[in-house]
């Protein structure tokens, strides 16, 4: 049986925790939607379901999230992990706090630490604020974000906003002093009454103390980063054996391709990386604002390009062009249109022989892999922190698909991916 039972609030979200977990020694398997009654449970330590529930209605990401609660619970998954972004990704009336509200009245467990932080990738927890690299979350450029733009560091007021709990802190000189204190500390706050505890974390040894000391705690929520934690505290108890290669892929033949729809400054870096090195194209939807149009744009234009080379084919925008393109269609809408255009291109692509697939952003993320079919993904090989190249079980075709967080991965990202072994 799964031991961990995951859900996450988006695609890359998935795919990053799960390559946290495989870092560390679980076979994990990420699933699209929430499954069917009736569907197989995989083999595997850790199941993560993704859902697209970060921007949607309160209400359904509420039922989506139950929905999914429910099949790990009969699937015999032993702990739940809620996994939102690394920079909290939530306005004061997003679906972070209404979503593990009814997480942990589910569970009957009454308590929950909420840890966002990814050192790795330059997120940290300091006295409950949230910093990326060495900037307040809200001048870090997430105070432009199209969707959830962050105008506040502050996690405990920001949680507190979206709950009807009683939000706490377990500061940083607590979590310094190790797994005993921070399990005291998360202790007193649940005596108190608190629902949350924010816990600080600036670096992957905090987070591995944060995971020993949730040994026992029925509902984990955060980032992937405090995840790191978790499989050693199976692994002690006996039931998570040591592995050799929990990451394995098969390997597929076939062209590669990257699409990216994200706006984020880490994505807009790598596609300039990119323009310099291989076949780019760059899609204006504010001049085209069409969605086929777009799609057959695309289609033309890698005719003749797909080969040995990735291509790359972006949607991407800059911030002001992005409001722009908001401004005339609507925000729901203009988003729409990117994802349906490159969704198609996805199609377009595996038709033509793509077999290794790269996708930025979380919502580009799930339109594409819902267009091409995928229903399993099992995850491999960690090609930058959080992003993980995955196989595609089911679907159109055999895939070797990454699927990356719009904040993540290193400027020549794109690159690198089809430069590993493990993108064969």
């Amino acid at each position: 049986m799964p031991l961990l039972g995951c859900i996450a609030d988006d695609f890359t979200g998935a795919t990053d925790l799960a390559s946290m977990l495989v870092g560390r020694g679980m076979r994990a398997v990420q699933l699209i939607g929430v499954p069917t009654a009736g569907e197989p449970v995989p083999d595997a330590d850790a199941i993560i379901i993704a859902l697209k529930s970060r921007t949607a209605p309160a209400g359904e990401a509420v039922g989506d999230s139950l929905a999914a609660l429910a099949w790990l619970q009969r699937a015999g998954c032993r702990q739940f992990f809620f996994k939102y972004c690394s920079t909290f990704d939530s306005t004061p009336a997003g679906n972070i706090g209404p979503v593990a509200d009814a997480l942990v009245v589910a569970l009957g467990c009454g308590f929950a630490l909420a840890c966002p932080a990814f050192p790795a990738n330059g997120r940290s927890v300091f006295q409950g604020h949230l910093f990326v690299g060495t900037a307040l979350l809200n001048e870090s450029g997430m105070e432009k974000h199209p969707l959830t733009p962050m105008t506040d560091a502050n996690l405990v007021r920001v949680l507190s906003c979206q709950t009807e709990g009683a939000v706490g802190l377990v500061p940083y000189a607590t979590v310094a002093q190790g797994t005993a204190a921070i399990r005291r500390a998360m202790t007193a706050l649940k005596e108190q009454g608190r629902r949350y505890a924010i816990v600080d974390a600036v670096s992957d040894a905090h987070l591995l103390d944060i995971g020993a000391a949730a040994a026992g705690h029925a509902l984990i929520t955060g980032g992937s980063g405090v995840a790191i934690g978790l499989p050693e505290n199976f692994r002690q108890a006996g039931l998570l054996p040591v592995l050799d290669d929990p990451g394995r892929l098969p390997v597929v033949g076939g062209h590669a391709a990257v699409l990216a729809g994200s706006c984020s400054r880490a994505t807009l870096f790598q596609i300039a990386n990119a323009r310099g090195h291989v076949p780019t194209l760059e899609l204006d939807a504010l001049a085209t604002p069409d969605a086929a149009a777009l799609a057959a744009q695309a289609l033309a234009w890698m005719q003749d390009r797909l080969g040995d080379t990735p291509v790359v084919i972006a949607a991407s925008a800059p911030p002001e062009k992005v409001a722009a393109l908001q401004a005339r269609l609507g925000r729901e809408a203009a988003g729409l249109l990117i994802e349906t255009a490159l969704a198609e291109i996805a199609h377009a692509l595996v038709a033509a022989g793509v077999r290794r697939l790269v996708v930025a952003g979380g919502e580009t993320s799930g339109a594409v892999v819902r267009r091409l079919g995928v229903r399993r993904l099992r995850i491999g090989a960690e090609i930058d922190p959080g992003v993980p190249w995955t196989f595609a079980e089911g679907g159109e075709a055999s895939l070797k698909l990454a699927l990356k967080s719009g904040n993540f991965g290193a400027p020549d990202f794109f690159l690198k991916s089809f430069a590993m072994p493990e993108a064969a």
